[in-house]
């Protein structure tokens, strides 16, 4: 029977943590979708308004984006950097 040695649960947690780290980036995308429907709401309300909600939907959006950007940063270098190995 085969033993599992350190090298091996190393790589096994960082692709378990890799698949966790990749789990953060649904927030991003439900925030986003949610933001440009209200978005899309406002200008509907308000149409002469639509040059102020869209820039500050976009911004919103630039910085929710970074949450999901950065957690794809983390599982690429839990998975090819492997550091501990």
């Amino acid at each position: 029977m085969d033993q599992i040695t350190g090298r091996d649960l190393i790589l096994a947690c960082s692709a378990i943590g890799a698949g966790l780290a990749m789990i953060a980036g649904l927030g991003p995308g439900i925030g986003q979708g949610y933001a440009a429907g209200k978005a899309t709401e406002a200008v509907g309300r308000q149409p002469e308004a639509r040059g102020d909600i869209v820039s500050t939907m976009l911004v919103g959006q630039a910085v929710s984006e970074t949450t999901g950007i950065y957690s794809f940063l983390i599982a690429l270098i839990l998975l090819f950097v492997k550091p501990l190995v």
